[in-house]
């Protein structure tokens, strides 16, 4: 008999979809669970795929049939999260949840979040539903850096940012989804809580030299008040700006929260931002091509 396939969801994400890729190269049988079809286009062709929906708790039953294990990654609004995780523990499947580092005793992880509590709460409905779990906490994504920065470098070649003297130790997502798709069908990971970062503490305006390095011409950062920062949000984003300046705020002056749980776990070092740069100097340099 074969071995069970891991159901994978946020399958089309920027994590999920580097682990349904690790998963196969592996030989693991992959499900993806979309809440789309169309949207699987951009998965390998031999991928199972079931349609079901996070807010839909019963649509995940033909999903869950007959898996190992699951990847689960929360995109839904928190009111299915109780009854998800009944459906996961009814079909006693072992999880690896994508979570964040909010246990963790840095002040940058400490600020008020409401993705932390939704996590924590998440986190707590799986281990009273008894399932096996491994909690992959990433800290910062080095991918953040293309979100934040690369129109601004791609224009007039400044980045005008808050708090450049912050500190982060920025992940790859590639070792993310690495640790992830290790998780899932390594044996000796359940019961594992992985605060996952890069190896080195680096402020902001670093980074934004790392870019301009990657890219073979400087860029200059510029220092922009909170407050204006603020501002120049648009209102529905408030709410991640107010946390992500609270976050960087609190660790002026002291160095990133920093593990090794990477390459514990991979037995090779965690990328390094100059590294991801490198890799993904050409996102900075054209336009992102539209989305449908």
């Amino acid at each position: 008999m074969g071995r069970p396939p891991v159901l994978v969801t946020g399958a089309t994400g920027r994590v999920g979809h580097a682990v349904v890729d690790l998963l196969i190269d592996a030989g693991v049988p992959v499900r993806a669970l979309v809440r789309r079809a169309e949207s699987a286009a951009i998965l390998p062709t031999n991928v199972e795929i079931v349609t079901g929906d996070l807010t839909v708790p019963e649509s995940l039953d033909d999903a869950l049939r007959g898996v190992g294990s699951v990847f689960l990654v929360w995109t839904a609004p928190p009111q299915t999260a109780a009854a998800v995780v009944d459906r996961l523990a009814a079909h006693r499947q072992r999880v690896v949840y994508l979570s964040a580092p909010h246990r963790t005793p840095h002040p940058f992880f400490q600020q008020p979040n409401p993705m932390a509590a939704l996590h924590a709460e998440i986190e707590r409905l799986i281990a009273a539903a008894g399932l096996d779990s491994t909690i992959i906490r990433p800290g910062m994504f080095a991918s953040n850096a293309l979100l934040w920065w690369a129109a601004a470098i791609r224009g007039d070649g400044v980045v005008r940012w808050p708090y450049g003297a912050a500190e982060t130790a920025p992940v790859d997502d590639r070792d993310v989804a690495a640790v992830v798709a290790r998780s899932l069908y390594e044996d000796g990971h359940a019961g594992g809580d992985y605060v996952l970062t890069g190896p080195e503490s680096l402020s902001q305006a670093e980074q934004v030299s790392i870019i301009g390095d990657a890219l073979g011409r400087p860029i200059t950062f510029e220092d922009l008040p909170p407050d204006e920062f603020r501002r120049e949000t648009p209102e529905a984003s408030r709410p991640a700006a107010d946390m992500l300046l609270a976050a960087w705020n609190a660790t002026m002056g002291q160095p990133a929260y920093v593990t090794s749980a990477v390459s514990d776990i991979l037995g090779t070092p965690p990328r390094t931002f100059r590294q991801w740069a490198i890799d993904h100097a050409t996102a900075f340099t054209e336009a992102p091509r539209p989305t449908n």
